[in-house]
């Protein structure tokens, strides 16, 4: 499994797609999968990354990680997967986004902002 995850490029590392199974971020036809279980052509998949939650059926198999245009060749996504996902990154866009307002240490100007917020002086 992992190694197919990897070939697949849902995950940069087969580590990292071992420890997503193991964390059971990775089911195969609704069953938590383990790292080493096989993978058949036929299989459905449900993968959750970074990227967000894949439902997939394995198409081909390969344990030789390529380019990512023979990569997307193994598998195929269901339309329900590709709207969801569609829709969490336009809702991710909308979201404001919070900053530091500093990096690093604070100068001599930003202290006595703080300090004059904060009540002292």
């Amino acid at each position: 499994m992992d190694k197919w995850l990897w070939a697949a490029r849902f995950f940069k590392t087969r580590a990292l797609a071992a420890r997503a199974c193991e964390l059971g971020r990775v089911e195969s036809n609704g069953l938590t999968a383990k790292p080493a279980r096989e993978v058949h052509a036929g299989d459905r998949l449900r993968i959750k990354t970074e990227g967000g939650d894949f439902e997939i059926e394995v198409l081909q198999l390969s344990e030789m990680r390529g380019p990512a245009a023979v990569a997307q060749t193994l598998y195929l996504e269901s339309e329900a997967s590709r709207e969801a996902r569609r829709q969490a990154a336009e809702a991710h866009k909308t979201m404001p986004e919070f900053e530091a307002p500093w990096e690093g240490r604070p100068s001599k100007r930003d202290r006595r902002v703080m300090d004059r917020f904060r009540g002292r002086r």
